[in-house]
C-alpha cells in the first residue's frame, strides 16, 4: 500500500531546505517521528550495522566520491536499460570506458576527448551542491540516473552488502554499502536525507510504487547499554515499515538566492548531508575541494557539475565542472607540466598489468594538484589508494630535489578480482601492504630511479639552487677543513662524512642538447644491437634497450595507446618494467621462476597499436652464476657517440653549503625559526641549506655590542649549524628510523636544527668566555 500525501511532500521539502541538525530534528519532533522509534527501520535490516557502516574510508572527501561513483553507475544503469539491454548480459558493455563510448559517443571513454562546452553539458546529470554555513557546510549529490522506486530503496539506496552489482561489469561501486562511508563525518548525529524517483521508462509494471517520489532521513541512534545494545545503530525513517513517499512530476530544490539557479530533477536520486565535516575545505567547494576531489576521482567516467550556494565566489564563478585531474593536465601541460611528460610506462608485476603515467610539474605547480599524493592507484578512474610523496625522496630512488614535484598515477583497472582483494581495502581509500604491494614497490623503485627524464630534472633542479653559490664555496671548504684540523675529535668524527667529492654531476662537453621531438606512432622500434646476445644473472634483473621515434606517453595515453608484450620461449612473460624516455625505451625483466644455470631464453617483444601499427623484436639471455649487486650510480658515456662527449669531472670536495635569504624562503618552505634543510642530490650525499634570515640570528645581530663582529657571528652560526647537521647524519645509523627513507632523516635535521637554533650564538658567546674560577672551587686543583 502506498501512503502519499500532501503531508509528505511538506515534510521532504522541508527535510531538504533544513541546513541544520537542530532544524531536523525540529520538523521531525512536529510532525511525532524523532522520538518513536516504531517509525525507524534499521538500515540494511541489521541492528548491528555500525561494524559495517562505521568502519569504511577515514578520508570525509573520499566518503563523498563514492556518492559520485554511485551516481555516475546510475546514469550508465540508466542509459544501459533504455537501451534496452540487461545490464548483467553479454550485450552490455564490458567496462565503464566502453558504457560511455557507447551511451555518450565520447571516444574510448575518456572525457579528455571532448571539449569543455562538451563537458559542461553532460555535467547537467551529475551535480554537487554546497548549502548551509560556511563553517558548519551542508552537501548534497544529485544525478538523474535510473532512480530507485520507494518499494527498491530498501534493497539498494538503504541496503548493506547485498550483491546489486557484481555481475554488472561496467559500473564501479561493487561492494554495495550504498556509499554509507558519509555518513560518521556527518555533524553529531550523523543525518542524511535521501530522495529518489525511478526513470518512468524503465520501471517495473509489477512495481505500484514507481511513479512515486521515495524519500527518508537516516540517523545514528547511539548505544544503550540498559537494554543491552553495545554499539551504535543506524536507521531510517520507515512509518508502517516503509519510506515516506509523495507525488510529484519534479523536485525542485530550495532557492538561497545565491549563485546560479538549480536545476529541476524528474526522476533521479538525491542526497544531501548535513553539517558535513571535511576538515581544512571549508572554504568554496570551488578551490581546494574541487582539485581534492580531482585526485580521488582522476578520470570519472562523466563529469560533475559543482554548484557554490554560499555566498563564497570564485572570481565571479559560483559553478565549476570537475572532469578529473587527468583532464586539468592535459589542458593545463603547457603551464604546468614540464617538457616531455608524462611518460608512460608499463608494468607486469606478478602476471599483473598496469600503466604507470608519470607527471613532473614544473616549479610552483604542483601545490594545487599533488597535495599529499604521491602515487595514486586508479580503477575505472577511482583512486583506490596512494603512497606519499616521501618515497620519492627514500634512498633506493633519491628524488628528494624534486619529490614534490612528481606525480604518478597507476590506472590498475586490468588486475584479477584477486588481485584487487590482496592490493585494495574494500573502503577504497587504503593499500593492503601485501606480497603484491611490495613487488609493486620494488617495480617503482626501478622505474624512478632509473627514469633518465626524473635525473635530468633533478639535476637540473639542483643547479637552479646552489649554482648562484658556488663562488663561495672555496672559503667555506678552508674553514671547515681547518675546525677539523684543530680539533682531533672532530676530525675522527667528521671526516667520514666530508670526503664525499663533487656536489654537482658531470657536465658533458659538446653539443647542447638536442630537444626531443616525437611523433604520434612510432616509425620504428628497434632493439639496440649489443642487447641482442648478453648475460643474464641469476639474482638480477636484466634490462634491454630499444630506439624508437614515438612520444614519451605512447604506451599509457587514452587514444590509440601502444601494447607491448613480452614473451620467453613462446611464454608471455609476467613480470617485467618498461620505461619510455625521448626516444629509448629500456625493458627490465625478471628471469622465470626455477631457471636454471647455463640455461639460454629466447625472447620475442613485440610493439602494435589499432592503428595497425606492428613491431617485432628477438634477443637472446645466457643465464650464468649470481653476483654481488653492486651499489652507487657510476657514470657511464652517454648512447650516443661521438667525440668530445666524455663526462667532465668538476672540482669539489665538502658538502654543497648554500645560504638562503628570506626573499628564497619559500623556494625551501623556510619560516623564520628555520634553522637547517639537508637533501639528498641523488648519490648519497646531501646539500646544506642554511637560514641565514633566521630569526634568533637576526635578533642576536641586533644585540650584539660594537664589539662584535656580524660577519663572524654569521659564520659561527653557519658553521655550527653544519657540523650538527653532519653529526646527525653520521650517527644516524643508530637511530630508530626506516633506513631507506631519507625524507624520515631529513625531518629529523629540520626539526633538531630549529629547536638548536635559538641557543648556538649564545652558547658560543658564553662557553668561550668559562674561566677556571667560574666552575671550580678556589680549593680544587685543575692540573688533577
Amino acid at each position: 500500500m502506498i501512503n502519499s500525501n500532501a503531508n509528505s511532500k511538506k515534510l521532504c521539502l522541508d527535510l531538504l531546505a533544513a541546513e541544520t541538525e537542530d532544524d531536523i530534528i525540529k520538523i521531525l519532533k512536529k510532525a511525532g517521528y524523532w522520538d518513536n522509534s516504531n517509525y525507524w527501520r534499521a538500515f540494511g535490516d541489521n541492528d548491528n550495522n555500525w561494524s559495517a557502516i562505521g568502519n569504511q574510508q577515514g578520508n570525509a572527501a573520499a566518503a563523498i566520491v563514492e556518492k559520485f561513483v554511485n551516481s555516475i553507475d546510475a546514469v550508465l544503469m540508466r542509459e544501459c536499460l533504455l537501451a534496452g539491454i540487461y545490464p548483467e548480459s553479454n550485450q552490455a558493455p564490458k567496462s565503464i570506458n566502453e558504457a560511455i563510448e557507447r551511451f555518450f559517443h565520447i571516444k574510448n571513454g575518456n572525457l579528455a576527448n571532448i571539449n569543455l562546452t562538451q563537458r559542461r553539458t553532460l555535467s547537467d546529470q551529475i551535480g554537487f551542491i554546497a548549502t548551509g554555513g560556511k563553517q558548519t557546510p551542508n552537501y548534497i549529490v544529485f544525478d538523474r540516473g535510473e532512480g530507485q522506486s520507494p518499494e527498491r530503496m530498501p534493497d539498494t539506496l538503504l541496503s548493506l552488502s547485498k550483491s546489486n552489482k557484481q555481475r554488472i561489469h561496467f559500473v564501479q561501486g561493487k561492494f554495495n554499502m550504498g556509499g554509507t562511508g558519509v555518513l560518521p563525518f556527518c555533524g553529531k548525529h550523523n543525518m542524511e536525507l535521501i530522495i529518489s524517483r525511478r526513470h518512468p521508462q524503465i520501471t517495473d509494471e509489477n512495481d505500484k510504487s514507481a511513479p512515486f517520489w521515495g524519500f527518508t532521513l537516516v540517523r545514528r541512534e547511539e548505544p544503550q547499554y540498559a537494554s543491552g545494545r553495545r554499539s551504535s545503530v543506524f536507521t531510517y525513517l520507515a512509518p508502517d515499515s516503509m519510506v515516506p513517499t509523495f507525488e510529484s512530476e519534479t523536485l525542485e530544490f530550495p532557492d538561497t538566492g545565491k549563485g546560479v539557479p538549480l536545476p529541476s530533477l524528474e526522476w533521479g536520486t538525491v542526497i544531501k548531508m548535513y553539517e558535513y565535516e571535511m576538515t581544512g575545505f571549508k572554504s568554496t567547494i570551488l578551490t581546494a575541494p574541487l582539485y581534492n576531489f580531482l585526485f580521488l576521482l582522476p578520470k570519472p567516467g562523466l563529469p560533475i557539475q559543482f554548484y557554490e550556494k554560499r555566498g563564497y565566489k570564485w572570481g565571479e564563478r559560483t559553478t565549476a565542472v570537475m572532469s578529473g585531474v587527468t583532464v586539468e593536465l592535459e589542458e593545463d601541460r603547457l603551464d604546468n607540466i614540464e617538457d616531455n611528460f608524462p611518460t608512460s610506462h608499463q608494468l607486469s608485476v606478478k602476471g599483473e598489468t598496469m600503466t604507470a603515467d608519470i607527471y613532473a610539474f614544473k616549479k610552483k605547480k604542483s601545490e594545487k594538484y599533488t597535495k599529499s599524493l604521491g602515487i595514486v592507484f586508479t580503477i575505472n578512474g577511482q583512486t583506490h589508494g596512494s603512497i606519499p610523496p616521501r618515497f620519492f625522496s627514500s634512498n633506493r630512488i633519491n628524488m628528494g630535489y624534486i619529490a614534490d614535484s612528481i606525480l604518478v598515477v597507476i590506472e590498475a583497472s586490468n588486475i584479477s578480482g584477486r588481485a584487487r582483494e590482496d592490493l585494495f581495502m574494500n573502503s577504497r581509500d587504503r593499500l593492503r601492504k601485501g606480497d603484491l604491494y611490495y613487488e609493486i614497490e620494488d617495480a617503482m623503485i626501478d622505474l624512478l630511479s632509473n627514469h633518465q627524464g626524473l635525473k635530468e630534472l633533478r639535476e637540473r633542479r639542483r643547479r637552479e639552487a646552489i649554482d648562484n653559490h658556488l663562488s663561495d664555496s672555496k672559503p667555506l671548504q678552508e674553514v671547515l677543513e681547518n675546525i677539523l684540523k684543530k680539533s682531533p675529535t672532530l676530525e675522527k668524527l667528521f671526516i667520514r662524512g666530508l670526503d664525499i667529492g663533487n656536489p654537482l654531476k658531470s657536465k658533458s662537453v659538446g653539443d647542447t642538447e638536442k630537444l626531443f621531438e616525437g611523433k604520434r606512432h612510432p616509425t620504428f622500434f628497434n632493439i639496440l644491437p649489443k642487447d641482442i646476445t648478453k648475460d643474464a644473472h641469476l639474482n638480477l634483473r636484466f634490462r634491454v634497450q630499444f630506439q624508437t621515434d614515438v612520444v614519451n606517453d605512447y604506451f599509457g595515453r587514452d587514444s590509440y595507446p601502444g601494447n607491448f608484450s613480452l614473451y620467453q620461449d613462446s611464454k608471455l612473460t609476467q613480470d617485467y618494467i618498461l620505461n619510455l624516455w625521448n626516444g629509448t625505451v629500456t625493458v627490465t625483466v625478471k628471469l622465470p621462476e626455477n631457471v636454471q644455470l647455463g640455461q639460454t631464453l629466447n625472447y620475442f617483444a613485440k610493439v602494435q597499436d589499432d592503428t595497425g601499427i606492428t613491431f617485432a623484436n628477438e634477443f637472446i639471455r645466457r643465464v650464468v652464476s649470481e653476483i654481488e649487486p653492486t651499489t652507487g650510480d657510476p657514470q657511464k658515456p652517454p648512447l650516443n657517440d661521438g667525440a668530445g662527449k666524455r663526462p667532465v669531472p668538476e672540482q669539489f670536495a665538502l658538502p654543497q653549503v648554500t645560504e638562503i635569504r628570506e626573499e628564497q624562503w619559500e623556494d625551501r618552505n623556510f619560516d623564520k625559526y628555520s634553522a637547517l634543510q639537508v637533501i639528498d642530490n641523488g648519490d648519497k650525499v646531501y646539500d646544506f641549506f642554511i637560514n641565514m634570515d633566521n630569526v634568533y640570528l637576526r635578533n642576536e645581530l641586533k644585540t650584539a655590542p660594537k664589539s662584535k663582529m656580524p660577519k663572524l657571528m654569521e659564520a659561527q652560526f653557519k658553521f655550527a649549524l653544519v657540523l650538527i647537521g653532519i653529526a646527525i647524519l653520521q650517527n644516524n645509523d643508530e637511530e630508530d628510523l626506516d633506513p631507506e627513507d631519507n625524507s624520515q632523516l631529513e625531518e629529523k635535521v629540520f626539526s633538531i636544527t630549529k629547536s638548536i637554533a635559538p641557543i648556538i650564538l649564545p652558547m658560543i658567546d658564553s662557553l668561550g668566555e668559562l674561566k677556571p674560577e667560574d666552575i671550580v672551587d678556589k680549593e680544587f686543583d685543575l692540573s688533577e
